[in-house]
Parts: structure tokens; C-alpha cells; sequence
């Protein structure tokens, strides 16, 4: 039976994925990288130091990894400020789930960027757990950050479902544990093995219901 759910942030909740795609090449241009066409999905679910030493080592930019984060981490942050990128019907979803379960957030993103979109988007009070992958060992498809979350929430794994939209988040998720609802990325779409391990795939939030959830 189901007890808790755990969203996922970034390309479920918020239009980002293209976003972070932008900010990062354009860094990498600017600072001349070697920026490539899969490079974001790469990334995709790496934490903040994982994601900084593969802009280092493989993007090539000179700066230090932690240089690197602090100013992709501004650039986002300077963004979210001037629209927050809330998907259609993100809102909705997180209001409908939060009426019948306690809530939690598994994201790859920075604790400051999680903290500005929650407030931005009046959507704090609904989360009773939030976690960044820059705060347990090992970013997404490792099963840290939604292991984190479930115990933050006091809920066996087995007992919560998950809200995901990558290959990599599906496959952090999966490993954890969790029951898993895919709503495939537009952008980034997972691979077809990533998404056979979803419990559900949807199309959009508008799908998202409580019946599905629970399965």
C-alpha cells in the first residue's frame, strides 16, 4: 500500500531540462568548452559535484568543479527570478496528491534551487521532505536521494511511489525500491529499457490521479 509520494523536480514539476541544457552550453562556449549534442542527458540526474567534474574533465572547461556549480547554480537561479518554469499542471498534481499522502521532493538539484522554486511557486507547505542529491553520496541512477527521501519521511521504500520523467531519475527510483510513474521527459525522453521499469507511464500531470498512484 502506498503511504508517501516523492516527485522528482526538474522536467516533472519544472520545465528545466532544456534550461539546464542552455545554461551549461552556453557556459561551456563562452569559457571554451567542448560542448556535445548528449551532454545534457548525460548529466541528467548527476549530482551538483558529479555534474561539475563532467563539465571539468569532459566539457573541458579550466575552472574549478566547484566554480563551475557555483555559477551554473547563479545563472539557473537568475532565471527561475524572472519566470519560474512550472509546467502545466504541476500545481494541480501536487495539490491532488497532497490531499490522500505526505509528500516528498528527490531532485538533482541544488539545495538553493530547490529552496527559490518551492518558494517561488508557493508549493513549500506540500512537501514534507526535500532532498537534494548534492546531500547523500551519490547522485541519480544510484538510489541515494529517493532512499533519503523515504526515510525523511518515515516510509519504507516499498510503501511510496515516485514521480519521475528521465532514464536516470526512473532508474534511482526503480533501485530504491519505489513504485514508479513516469512522465516521459518532451525534451530528453527516457530510453525504452529505462522506461519498461516504470510501473506507469502517463503523457502528462493531468494523468496523475490518485487511483494511478496507488496502482
Amino acid at each position: 500500500m502506498i503511504a508517501a509520494v516523492v516527485f522528482d523536480l526538474d522536467g516533472v514539476l519544472l520545465d528545466t531540462e532544456q534550461l539546464w541544457d542552455e545554461v551549461r552550453a552556453g557556459l561551456a562556449q563562452e569559457r571554451g568548452g567542448r560542448w556535445s549534442p548528449g551532454a545534457q542527458a548525460a548529466m541528467m540526474g548527476m549530482s551538483s559535484p558529479e555534474w561539475s567534474r563532467y563539465m571539468h574533465d569532459v566539457v573541458g572547461l579550466a575552472e574549478p568543479p566547484d566554480e563551475i556549480a557555483r555559477e551554473v547554480v547563479r545563472r539557473m537561479a537568475a532565471r527561475y527570478r524572472a519566470r519560474l518554469p512550472l509546467l502545466p499542471g504541476a500545481r494541480d498534481a501536487v495539490e491532488r496528491l497532497a490531499v490522500r499522502w505526505p509528500l516528498g521532493l528527490a531532485s538533482s538539484s541544488n539545495r538553493p534551487l530547490i529552496d527559490l522554486a518551492l518558494e517561488a511557486g508557493e508549493l513549500g507547505r506540500f512537501f514534507g521532505a526535500t532532498v537534494s542529491s548534492e546531500e547523500v553520496a551519490r547522485g541519480k541512477p544510484a538510489p541515494d536521494v529517493y532512499l533519503e527521501a523515504c526515510r525523511r519521511l518515515g516510509v519504507a521504500p516499498e510503501h511510496a511511489a515516485a514521480v519521475e520523467d528521465s532514464h536516470n531519475g526512473i532508474r534511482s527510483a526503480h533501485s530504491a525500491g519505489l513504485r514508479v510513474i513516469a512522465i516521459p521527459n518532451a525534451h530528453f525522453p527516457p530510453d525504452e529499457e529505462s522506461l519498461a521499469l516504470a510501473n506507469a507511464a502517463l503523457a502528462s500531470l493531468d494523468e496523475l490521479v490518485p487511483d494511478v498512484v496507488a496502482g
